[in-house]
């Protein structure tokens, strides 16, 4: 295990080679089934990739990258929170994705994952891929195991939704990140099992105590980590004119909202209320977290808060459950029949 921290690291500029900004959408281009033979480098860098099994049509997708173009992070170092901390690479209210299983705690910094989007990893013995969708601020953890096979995965380079779609190197097939669906080759119809997490501030990552473990910036990569690439992306009106999708009634597109399997509710009724309940479900809101999607240095982004949800048993013990704190046009668009709750009374 590393045991410095390379704090240069995180200050350096982006590589010429990621695609972002008003470049990556002018380069967008549907692909449909008729039109598949007209782009070889889908063949060519997907050989494995059986197109003709698929649950959404191929129209379905944008090209905005290369395969790969967003690297993910297959080797991933880490230091102690106290190194980090001391180094200062991460505001205190800098969102982090904390993930705890079997006793090990890690965390993974948006600043990171901005540039990366997927990190391979193993939390307390299980395979994980930690991810993250900055079009869609959904940030969603999936055990890598299926069936006994341990999953590796990359960035296709495609949007569906304005979601990231991921492909894992064993059999090449595409999955949507949002869903954690197999949605284009020989595991099409799969699911990957998500794991619940929460994503906090540092200082509330920090404040857990010095068992926690922070990644940090791979010598293989150099970006500009701490800036945000799409400044004031979540103050627009509407996500941006490659989305075509139908946008959720009576919400702003861009609110954040916080999932929990087919219901949501709005982070500006949670964060109005302090704490939300539904039968034995409890989402809470506090206070102290930068939006990484705000000001062109996440450190200075606008406060939205940190999240927790939890169900409650019958001893009133508490058990942190799986969610997601995206857009409502995201969610809208994967489950266009689930409610988005904006008042309390619509949760009774």
């Amino acid at each position: 295990m590393t045991s410095r921290i390379r704090a240069p690291l995180w200050w350096v500029p982006a590589a010429a080679g990621l695609i972002l900004g008003a470049a990556w959408f002018a380069a967008a281009q549907e692909v449909t089934q008729e039109e598949i033979g007209a782009y070889p480098h889908l063949a060519s860098q997907f050989p494995q990739t059986d197109f003709e099994q698929r649950s959404v049509p191929l129209s379905d997708f944008m090209i905005g990258q290369v395969k790969d173009g967003i690297p993910s992070i297959d080797e991933p170092e880490f230091v102690s929170v106290g190194a980090v901390a001391a180094a200062g690479p991460l505001g205190p209210q800098e969102p982090v994705i904390a993930v705890e299983l079997n006793g090990e705690l890690k965390g993974y910094p948006l600043q990171i994952l901005m540039w990366h989007e997927i990190v391979n990893d193993v939390v307390g013995g299980i395979p994980v891929a930690v991810t993250y969708c900055p079009l869609c601020n959904s940030s969603v953890v999936f055990k890598r195991e299926v069936d006994g096979q341990v999953l590796d995965f990359g960035t296709t380079g495609m949007l569906r939704n304005s979601d990231l779609v991921m492909y894992d190197r064993q059999t090449e097939s595409w999955w949507q990140q949002f869903l954690g669906e197999a949605i284009v080759g020989e595991m099409t119809g799969t699911m990957l099992e998500m794991v619940p997490v929460r994503i906090e501030s540092f200082e509330r990552f920090q404040a857990r105590g010095g068992h926690g473990q922070m990644l940090i910036p791979n010598s293989r990569f150099t970006r500009s980590y701490g800036m945000n690439p799409y400044a004031n992306y979540d103050s627009r009106t509407k996500p941006y004119d490659f989305f075509q999708g139908d946008l959720p009634p009576g919400l702003p597109p861009l609110e954040r909202v916080v999932a929990v399997g087919e219901e949501a509710w709005a982070l500006s009724l949670l964060r109005e209320k302090g704490e939300v309940r539904k039968d034995d479900l409890i989402l809470t809101w506090e206070a102290g977290q930068n939006s990484a999607l705000d000001s062109g240095w996440i450190a200075r982004g606008r406060d939205v808060g940190n999240v927790i949800v939890q169900r409650e048993a019958a001893d009133g013990s508490r058990a942190d459950v799986v969610h997601d704190i995206t857009f409502a046009f995201a969610f809208h668009a994967f489950r266009p029949e689930a409610p988005i709750y904006t008042s309390e009374s619509a949760t009774q």
